[in-house]
C-alpha cells in the first residue's frame, strides 16, 4: 500500500510507492518493503546531524530548512525561495548576497558592520574605515583639575583630536595636547592652528590676540569694529598700511594714493572737476578748483606765497586792476643759464606789442613796436662829449658846457633879402648857392666876399647894404 507524506502543516508533500524511494526532498523517503532501507536512513539522520554541511545548498529543500553553508561556515534557512542566514554578523570582504532585512554584515576590509534595510546594506559603524583611523565624534569622560568627571565629545580626524565641545569651562586634570583649557562650546586645539573657515551670522567678540591661543584678554565687542554697509565713525586714527590708499564716488572718481613715498590726489572721472571748499562764516567758498577738461587750476581769495614763485609758462592778468609789488626789484630770468632778451610787453589792440626790454645780443636796453622797430634807450653813460673820438655816439656836453665834432653838414637855405625883414620863416633848401664866394676878386654889385683882411678904400665901392664878408686867416 503506498504512503502519503504529508508536511507539518498538512499538505501533502508526495506519495511513495512500495518497494520504493522518493526523492522530493533533500532527504531519501521510502516506500514499504524497499530494499536498502537501512543505509539511506542513517544517511538523512546524518544530514539532519549536519544541517546539510556543504559548499552547495541542498537540492528540493523545504521551507524551513536548515542549510550549514561550509564557504561561509553560517548556518542558513530556507525561506522559501532562497537560504538566508539565520542569525549573527556574516564576516567577508564583499557584502551578502540575497540579504534579508536585519542581516548584518562585518566588512572585514574596512573592520565596519553593516545590517540590511530590506532594499540596502546600511553603515552601523564605525563611521570611519580601518584605513582612516580614528575620525569623527567620540563621546569621551575626562576629569578636570579637581578630580571631577567632564563629559566632552571630542572630533578626531586621523586619529588627532581636532575640537573638543563641551558644555562648562574647565582646566583638564592630565594634560591634553593643543587643550590648556577646554571652554564651553567648541574649543579649537592651539597646536594645530586650527580656526573656523566659512559664514557666521553673528559673533559676540572676536579675539585680536597675537598669540596661537585664545587665552589673551584682549577680546573687542563686535559693536566696536566699522560698518562696511553703512556709515560709520571711529574715534581713533585709520591707518591705511597700503600704497593703494583710499578710492571715494560710487563710480571711484577720487582716490588718495601713495608710490614710494610720493602722494598722489585723483580726479579719474574724465573731464570732471576737483574742488576744495571751505567754511567761511556758514557761506561755502572754494578757493581752489581745478577744471577737469582743461586743467586750468582757479584760486579764489588772497594768496599769500612765502617761498619761490616761478611761473614756467605766460602770465595773464585780465583785470585792469595796477599790480603792486613790495620788493624792490623785479627778478626776470632768474636761473637760466642760458642768455635770452627780457623785459616788458604791453599789448594793443591789432596784436601790436610795445616793448621795453634788454638786448643780450647787444648788450643795452631797446623799446619800441612789434610792428616796427626797436631803438636803444640812451643812459647819459653812452653819451660822449667827443664825437670827433667816438664817432656815431651820442653828444653830451663837458664840464665846460662844450662838445667836440669833427664838422656840420650845411643846409642849403633860399636868398635872404634885405627887403624881406617881415618873415621868420626858415628858407628853404637849396635857395642860397652864392652866399660864399671865395673867388671874387673884387666888390660888386651884392658882391660876397672871403679875404685875409676886410674891404677898404676902394674896394667897398658900389657896396650897398646887407653885404657882408668873412675874413679867413693868411
Amino acid at each position: 500500500m503506498a504512503y502519503v507524506i504529508n508536511n507539518t502543516r498538512g499538505t501533502a508533500l508526495t506519495t511513495i510507492t512500495d518497494g520504493t524511494v522518493d526523492n522530493t526532498t533533500s532527504l531519501q523517503l521510502f516506500g514499504k518493503s524497499y530494499s536498502g532501507f537501512g543505509e539511506g536512513l542513517n544517511e538523512n539522520l546524518v544530514k539532519l546531524l549536519e544541517n546539510s554541511a556543504s559548499a552547495s545548498a541542498p537540492t528540493a529543500p523545504l521551507e524551513g530548512e536548515l542549510w550549514f553553508d561550509t564557504s561561509t561556515n553560517q548556518i542558513k534557512v530556507y525561506d522559501g525561495t532562497n537560504f538566508k542566514p539565520t542569525g549573527g554578523a556574516k564576516s567577508q570582504s564583499s557584502a551578502p548576497t540575497s540579504p534579508s532585512a536585519g542581516d548584518l554584515w562585518h566588512d572585514t576590509d574596512d573592520d565596519q558592520l553593516y545590517f540590511y534595510s530590506g532594499t540596502a546594506w546600511i553603515l552601523a559603524g564605525p563611521i570611519y574605515t580601518k584605513g582612516q583611523t580614528l575620525s569623527g565624534w567620540k563621546i569621551e569622560t575626562i576629569n578636570d583639575g579637581g578630580g571631577v568627571s567632564k563629559v566632552i565629545s571630542s572630533m578626531y580626524n586621523g586619529n588627532t583630536r581636532v575640537a573638543i565641545l563641551s558644555t562648562e569651562t574647565f582646566t583638564p586634570g592630565a594634560s591634553i595636547t593643543g587643550f590648556a583649557t577646554i571652554n564651553a562650546g567648541i574649543t579649537l586645539n592651539s597646536g594645530l592652528g586650527a580656526t573656523f573657515s566659512g559664514t557666521t551670522t553673528s559673533t559676540t567678540h572676536v579675539d585680536v590676540s597675537t598669540g596661537n591661543n585664545n587665552t589673551s584678554s584682549t577680546n573687542i565687542a563686535g559693536k566696536n569694529f566699522l560698518r562696511a554697509d553703512q556709515s560709520d565713525t571711529i574715534a581713533g586714527a585709520l591707518t591705511i598700511d597700503s600704497d593703494s590708499g583710499v578710492i571715494v564716488g560710487d563710480n571711484q572718481e577720487f582716490s588718495i594714493t601713495a608710490s614710494s613715498g610720493d602722494i598722489t590726489l585723483a580726479q579719474t572721472s574724465e573731464d570732471n572737476d576737483l574742488s576744495i571748499t571751505i567754511n567761511d562764516g556758514g557761506v561755502t567758498k572754494t578757493p581752489i578748483a581745478i577744471t577737469g577738461a582743461t586743467g586750468a587750476i582757479t584760486l579764489t581769495g588772497d594768496v599769500t606765497i612765502t617761498g619761490d614763485l616761478t611761473i614756467s609758462g605766460s602770465y595773464d592778468k585780465s583785470s585792469v586792476d595796477v599790480s603792486t609789488y613790495v620788493d624792490a626789484f623785479i627778478g626776470l630770468n632768474e636761473g637760466n643759464n642760458t642768455d635770452v632778451d627780457g623785459g616788458l610787453i604791453v599789448e594793443q589792440n591789432g596784436g601790436v606789442e610795445a616793448r621795453l626790454f634788454f638786448d643780450q645780443s647787444e648788450g643795452y636796453w631797446s623799446a619800441g613796436l612789434s610792428s616796427g622797430s626797436y631803438s636803444q634807450l640812451i643812459r647819459l653813460a653812452d653819451a660822449t662829449t667827443d664825437g670827433n673820438t667816438n664817432k656815431e655816439k651820442v653828444l653830451k656836453t663837458d664840464s665846460n658846457g662844450r662838445v667836440t665834432a669833427t664838422n656840420f653838414a650845411k643846409p642849403s637855405v633860399e636868398t635872404i633879402t634885405t627887403s624881406n625883414t617881415a618873415t621868420t620863416d626858415v628858407p628853404s633848401t637849396g635857395a642860397v648857392v652864392n652866399l660864399i664866394n671865395s673867388e671874387q676878386p673884387k666888390w660888386g654889385s651884392s658882391a660876397k666876399f672871403v679875404a685875409t683882411a676886410e674891404p677898404n678904400g676902394t674896394n667897398d665901392a658900389g657896396s650897398v647894404d646887407g653885404d657882408f664878408f668873412f675874413v679867413r686867416e693868411a
